[in-house]
């Protein structure tokens, strides 16, 4: 078999079977096939598509490439989630102790945030002496003892993923739905849980701007998450104004926790209460209103706060600030933002909004950055709520002065203040399961 005459198929429009997408994995890998190739073929899946069959195949070949989870040591049904990427999207800190208080194990590897969205580790590693580095046998115990535990990707999980996206990112192939869906389920499916979840965001802070293509993209993973024998759902929520009213990393944790304790933001209760229902009935737990009395009454009882209290403890972390979350260290310096003039706020750039929080330091510009934990963004204002000239819209946090100025910008730049109060946006637009798509609005 030749990698040319692959190439040449796929660029004719024609289906790849699986001995040809299994040659092209197994020889990107071992570096028997170019980068200038396997470009070729990135660019001709861009213009020409796949199809499920292709993609389900092509995604269980990168999952292959590397380290395949089994968590067999772990007792029970193991559920895990995955959110697209979003401003503001701590849900992962929120659901995964409810689902856990439920009797159902998550055991959960997260990401580093880069550029404008926010990785659940770094807002973990915020906590004073957290680790998000286990070895496999104290992931294990972690999650039997307490039901849930969040950690760093090992280094060998999907490593032809991590090839692939390098070169996707420097040949304007990225956008493309059956590379995105491969891209995330591989590492789902190497990460070795029975049930997926699926959090497609979609707007202006996600990677999905329009609603259709998020529908298409949560169709193409749920049909690979099936084929691959796991339960698998995708709900379509909306990332077109940031989730909660807190955006940076501490800032984050302590609206996780307020949210366990019933004092979350009403936007993000919803999102997660939907997210943990479904990760629940995946798990059968019951139907989904079931499960969502389920979910709702380990925020009334504190018993999700307590999984969230256990797992940080047991990953050396300091559960003070969960208990008690004014214990957070404190940015050394805040500005408050004016608003310009009265109205109605009618739009967010939520991208913008990221982009702000990560200005203050709140993210990282390379994968080698620091980043200050304490800095971020609190909103006080959001779409559809009115604004006076001169009241304060938000308050930016960070450890460097410096970098109020450019920040202070950018946000503004997100907001535009209109005369007529805008109609509410839903928060879930669509459930997608292997039965088809549900649509919510």
């Amino acid at each position: 078999m030749r990698m040319y005459d692959v190439i040449a198929k796929k660029r004719n429009g024609e289906t790849l079977n699986e001995e040809e997408i299994r040659f092209m994995i197994d020889g990107y890998v071992k570096g028997e096939i170019p980068d200038y190739q396997m470009s070729a073929m990135l660019m001709a899946i861009y213009l020409n598509g796949m199809s499920d069959k292709e993609t389900a195949v092509l995604t269980n070949q990168v999952a292959h490439s590397g380290d395949m989870v089994d968590l067999s040591p772990i007792q029970g049904i193991k559920v895990d989630k995955h959110s697209t990427g979003g401003v503001g999207d701590k849900t992962t800190l929120v659901v995964a102790p409810i689902v856990a208080a439920c009797g159902v194990k998550v055991a959960k590897m997260s990401g580093r945030g880069l550029g404008h969205t926010g990785g659940t580790v770094d807002k973990m590693e915020s906590i004073p002496g957290m680790r998000t580095t286990l070895t496999e046998e104290e992931f294990f115990q972690v999650v039997n003892a307490t039901g849930l535990s969040v950690i760093g990707q090992s280094g060998n999980l999907a490593p032809a993923d991590k090839k692939l996206y390098a070169l996707r990112d420097v040949t304007a192939t990225v956008e493309s739905i059956p590379l995105i869906a491969a891209s995330i389920m591989s590492k789902k499916l190497a990460a070795g849980s029975d049930c997926i979840l699926l959090d497609v965001k979609t707007g202006s802070g996600a990677f999905m701007k329009t609603l259709e293509d998020s529908i298409t993209l949560a169709e193409k993973m749920v049909a690979i998450g099936e084929h691959a024998g796991k339960k698998t759902m995708a709900l379509i929520t909306n990332m077109d104004i940031p989730l909660g009213s807190l955006i940076g990393n501490s800032l984050e944790v302590i609206e996780a926790a307020e949210t366990l304790k019933g004092k979350g933001p009403e936007d993000l209760t919803e999102v997660c209460l939907q997210l943990a229902s479904g990760m629940l009935y995946l798990a059968g737990k019951g139907s989904l209103d079931v499960c969502r009395e389920l979910a709702e009454k380990t925020i009334e009882d504190g018993s999700a706060l307590e999984r969230l209290v256990a797992m940080v403890e047991a990953q050396g972390g300091d559960s003070s600030v969960i208990k008690n979350t004014s214990l957070f260290e404190k940015a050394p310096f805040k500005r408050e933002v004016i608003a310009p003039k009265s109205g109605y706020i009618t739009h967010m750039d939520t991208e913008r909004c990221g982009i702000a929080s990560s200005m203050l330091g709140a993210g990282r510009v390379t994968k080698e950055s620091e980043i200050d934990y304490t800095a971020g963004i609190a909103l006080l204002k959001k779409v559809g709520q009115s604004v006076a000239e001169g009241e304060v819209m938000a308050v930016l946090y960070t450890s460097k002065e410096e970098l109020f100025t450019a920040s202070l910008e950018e946000f503004l730049s997100a907001v535009t203040i209109g005369d007529d109060k805008p109609e509410a946006e839903p928060l879930i637009y669509a459930r997608i399961t292997k039965s088809g798509v549900e649509r919510l609005v």
